[in-house]
């Protein structure tokens, strides 16, 4: 009996991959997924972003998932801090 059972979450590997192509579209960065570690900080001496390239990332990743991200939640740092950071949060809002 073949198993016709597929994920509805893609796995972790992937999702960070899809994040980081929608970062590198949204800001234009010239580096590719690849070249994104998935720990490196986004902000300063790792990405390089800056609050703007955040929000911008915010609105992007809201729209692409249907995420509701609050400016005023104290939890955006931690979830802004790395691209693993941010694709398990995606991961964790998509299945509740």
């Amino acid at each position: 009996m073949p198993d016709n059972h597929k994920p509805t979450i893609s796995s972790s590997a992937d999702l960070q991959r899809e994040v980081a192509e929608l970062m590198i579209e949204c800001l234009n960065l010239e580096v590719t997924a690849d070249q994104i570690p998935p720990d490196a900080p986004l902000y300063g001496d790792g990405l390089g972003l800056d609050s703007i390239d955040v929000l911008e990332v915010a609105l992007v990743v809201s729209k692409h998932y249907g995420l509701q991200l609050q400016a005023e939640n104290a939890e955006n740092q931690h979830v802004f801090s790395s691209l693993r950071s941010l694709s398990d949060y995606i991961a964790t809002q998509r299945t509740t």
